[in-house]
């Protein structure tokens, strides 16, 4: 896979996943646009991984669940590495807690949708009109969205459940254009997410539910990643793909 001259936007850039995502893009050659947003040590921890391998990348901050910021990212991508996208990854997002229907009210459950949905739908509005024939889009769903993910996760199950279908509806709209659209749907991938979410026990407990017997790594998404922002997935789109492990079939 050979993403030289490429430029590549990844929200939520900065840490984990999206870490892994911006690392590995690079090293293909790809010019990273790292945005973050709660956590500048750590994107600035990813720019300084990138740039010690000899990748080329810079780090901007936005709240990709608000247009403005949107709009900040792309023009300092614009500004710093020219007139099109070739590249975008939409990891931002999470589950932010877990809450029962009954501790839910509408602001909680809105918030959740915004920062999983409405975060994707503003950033390829935004994007799209900078990108030309060949370029990709990877969301980031979940096997939440298709299992309807664990105990107090409904609201994250519905958002990223939702993203499988917009990804699906992008690939329709954007493909006459051959910007391809897919998503990735993780199971459990050991990082901050499950350290702060999940139980040591269940973790214990899917991990050796699952036929392989452990939990994903972020370097595995990423690489999945590499493989469908590339022209080696070229005839791929609309496609929700399942990295978990086998722990779920779809």
């Amino acid at each position: 896979m050979n993403l030289n001259e490429k430029v590549a936007i990844v929200t939520g850039g900065g840490r984990d996943i999206g870490r892994a995502v911006s690392v590995k893009l690079a090293s293909l050659g790809a010019k990273v646009v790292v945005n973050y947003y709660g956590n500048q040590d750590a994107a600035d921890e990813t720019l300084a991984i990138i740039k010690n391998s000899g990748g080329e990348a810079i780090a901007v901050k936005g709240d990709m669940t608000k247009q403005d910021d949107v709009e900040s990212v792309l023009s300092t991508a614009l500004a710093t590495y020219g007139p099109e996208i070739h590249i975008l990854v939409n990891v931002a997002g999470g589950l932010v807690a877990r809450r029962t229907l009954e501790e839910m009210d509408d602001d909680f459950f809105n918030h959740v949708i915004r920062l999983n949905l409405n975060s994707v739908f503003l950033t390829t509005k935004a994007i799209v009109p900078h990108m030309k024939s060949g370029a990709s889009i990877v969301n980031f769903a979940s096997q939440a969205g298709r299992d309807g993910g664990g105990p107090g996760a409904s609201a994250y199950s519905t958002s990223k459940g939702a993203v499988m279908t917009f990804t699906r509806a992008m690939a329709k709209e954007l493909g006459p254009k051959n910007i391809r659209v897919n998503a990735l749907c993780p199971g459990m991938i050991a990082t901050t997410f499950h350290d702060t979410f999940t139980k040591d026990e269940v973790r214990t407990k899917v991990a050796g539910g699952t036929p392989l017997r452990r939990e994903g790594e972020a370097c595995e998404v990423a690489n999945l990643v590499a493989c469908l922002a590339s022209s080696e997935s070229s005839f791929m789109t609309g496609a929700n793909v399942d990295i978990n492990g086998g722990l779920l079939f779809s």
